[in-house]
């Protein structure tokens, strides 16, 4: 998630992001960014420092308190060594001052959301689909598989879930940002491409009414 005031900032660092094939929220103040937190785990989240209700590193460094455990990026435009040191002293695992390269900015949440993803699985299987993680490589009874970071990122939470019903809002939830409409038909749109591209036998099996599941006919 990133959390910045300044519109054109905000709007530009999530295209990047989005860019590289993650799912970005977006807020615009710290009261926000709670409600999102309180609901969502996040692998990574980039906070403005001076926010229109508040200096973050306040609301961080309290949230750590209570055990909230997500990698979470400082961008600031105050860069003394003071300013620095207090930004990891009460929470922060990263600190990047404005103004800044935003090619660099998502090579730090890409190491950061790594970070936070080091006790998941590196590669899941079934049956003769495996797919890699770490490489992100799908490869289907030996053949490796050209996927789209959407198509990926479905597939994943399917695989994770082999043999289970996932209802679409769930893969909206976790494989699309807030702002996707949850009437719309993006994840059918994917799945049609995913099934194209497994091939048969089919492993993606509609379930009438609720969403998807990833197994045996």
């Amino acid at each position: 998630m990133v959390v910045e005031d300044d519109e054109n900032l905000r709007v530009a660092v999530a295209a990047q992001l989005h860019a590289t094939g993650l799912d970005v929220d977006t807020a615009d103040d710290i009261a926000a960014a709670h409600r999102a937190v309180r609901d969502q785990d996040y692998d990574c989240v980039v906070f403005d420092r001076m926010l229109p209700d508040g200096d973050a590193i306040g609301y961080v460094h309290a949230q750590r308190q209570l055990g909230w455990s997500a990698p979470v990026l400082f961008l600031t435009a105050r860069d003394s060594l003071a300013d620095r040191i207090a930004g990891f002293e009460h929470g922060g695992d990263d600190y990047l001052v404005k103004p800044f390269a935003v090619a660099e900015l998502t090579e730090r949440v890409v190491n950061l959301c790594r970070r936070a993803g080091v006790d998941r699985p590196t590669v899941l299987r079934h049956d003769d689909l495996v797919m890699d993680c770490a490489r992100r490589e799908v490869r289907r009874d030996g053949v490796l598989l050209t996927l789209s970071n959407k198509e990926f990122a479905v597939l994943e939470y399917l695989l994770g879930r082999a043999e289970h019903t996932v209802r679409r809002a769930d893969l909206i939830e976790h494989c699309w940002d807030t702002q996707t409409d949850p009437m719309s038909n993006v994840v059918d749109v994917v799945v049609k491409r995913l099934r194209r591209k497994l091939r048969e036998p089919e492993l993606i099996h509609t379930v009438r009414g609720i969403g998807y599941r990833l197994g045996a006919a």
